[in-house]
């Protein structure tokens, strides 16, 4: 889906002559000892006096005729895929062009065709149908509320041909939409979660977080966001690629958890270790089970968390395998499997040594950034101020040596033994 301004087309001809071609696909579809009776009707709206072009019809006028075309409109009707285009790109224009100030009206008729569209047909008219609906997403103004409704629509077709990954959906592109669509927080939530929902459903776990991050965060700090919240802080803990609990942690709805076990736990991944996080799994079991929680998945995530917390620390030196080992409770025979294992993870960069039994950082993520993030941060930038002190004495020393020999050379005489 792209975004852009709307812009009616037209096809060649003046407003008679394209309600004529809309007419005549329409009635295709009938049979044919119905066709002339099912287009009489029409004819009798159009009749206008000669030569009259469709400037002289009135919006009115053009108004009473579209509502009466779509009546008529009950299926995709019997033409190619390019027919089927065609004729509702047609359609489109005409009800954007004619109800753009009329946002109540020009809903009704677009969810009316919508639900003609979504009609149950033969699988090989899905392509089509994204197509068309689509370009109607594309053909309304880009502020335009009723888009959500198309979205909505596209969002159902893809969930039912199990091709969600088609739609290329993001929450900035998601968030952005609702926000120029002026949706209301309820509409907002509501679309949010549908989405969601669809990508968890897909085999898409990681998007489906990242989409109910978004929703969750789109509610109001009251009961009903409880559940909600309580799904998000264990779908953050069991998901193998979240790493960051402290963006989650300061969401208005998850704040509202503070006495739920869930959210002791989420704490403890923040900014704790593997003994509270014993201590908790011994007095929770029930909660584990309840949310369909892995003990030994998440205490290996801590560890992970952990080590490169560790690393943090040591940014630009060395951990011995044994500093390793005591922070993770874990034999030095281990200690290489873990730190591969945070490697991949993508939380920790460095090189081991086996012969010196180190582990040198060069690069690891925080587990959150508070205070004490804050320091670590300002005395490396110190450190790195000094360091430059020091170059930048070596090099005017340098200089100034460099002056002194050029000083020397010039004024040398040649000497002869």
């Amino acid at each position: 889906m792209v975004n852009t301004d709307s812009v009616s087309v037209f096809t060649e001809g003046t407003f008679e002559e394209q309600i004529h071609e809309l007419v005549e696909y329409i009635a295709r579809s009938k049979p044919e000892a119905d066709r002339v009776a099912f287009k009489q009707p029409f004819a009798d709206s159009l009749k206008t006096e000669k030569d009259q072009d469709s400037d002289s019809v009135s919006s009115e006028k053009k108004q009473e005729i579209i509502q009466q075309v779509l009546g008529a409109v009950d299926g995709l009707g019997d033409g190619s895929d390019r027919e089927i285009e065609g004729f509702f790109n047609l359609l489109f224009s005409h009800i954007i062009t004619l109800y753009t100030s009329e946002i109540s009206v020009l809903s009704s008729a677009i969810s009316k065709l919508i639900t003609v569209i979504m009609q149950q047909t033969a699988s090989e008219q899905t392509p089509v149908k994204y197509r068309v609906l689509a370009n109607l997403f594309n053909a309304l103004p880009r502020i335009s509320p009723v888009r959500l409704t198309v979205c909505n629509a596209l969002l159902k077709l893809a969930v039912e041909n199990d091709e969600i990954e088609n739609l290329h959906l993001s929450v900035a592109d998601t968030e952005r939409w609702l926000s120029e669509w002026s949706t209301s927080s309820e509409e907002k939530s509501a679309f949010l979660k549908a989405v969601a929902d669809a990508f968890s459903a897909s085999g898409y776990p990681e998007t489906a977080f990242s989409f109910s991050t978004s929703y969750v965060r789109s509610l109001a700090s009251t009961a009903p966001a409880g559940p909600a919240a309580l799904e998000l802080i264990a779908s953050a803990l069991s998901l193998p690629s979240v790493f960051d609990f402290d963006s989650i942690l300061k969401l208005d709805a998850i704040q509202t958890q503070k006495a739920h076990p869930l959210f002791a736990l989420l704490q403890i991944f923040n900014s704790q270790g593997l003994e509270e996080f014993t201590r908790w799994k011994d007095s929770n079991l029930t909660i584990l089970d309840s949310f369909n929680l892995d003990a030994n998945v998440l205490e290996k995530k801590i560890r992970l968390l952990i080590l490169s917390q560790l690393g943090f620390s040591k940014i630009g030196q060395n951990l011995t395998y044994s500093e390793i080992a005591s922070a993770l409770q874990i034999g030095e025979a281990e200690v290489e499997k873990w730190a591969i294992d945070v490697i991949r993870a993508g939380l920790l960069s460095g090189k081991l040594s086996q012969t010196a039994q180190t582990l040198h950082v060069i690069r690891a993520s925080p587990r959150g950034f508070a205070n004490e993030q804050w320091k670590v941060l300002e005395q490396r930038l110190l450190d790195w101020k000094e360091g430059l002190s020091g170059v930048r004495s070596v090099l005017l020393s340098t200089r100034q040596l460099n002056t002194i020999f050029r000083g020397l050379a010039s004024g040398s005489s040649d000497c002869s033994i």
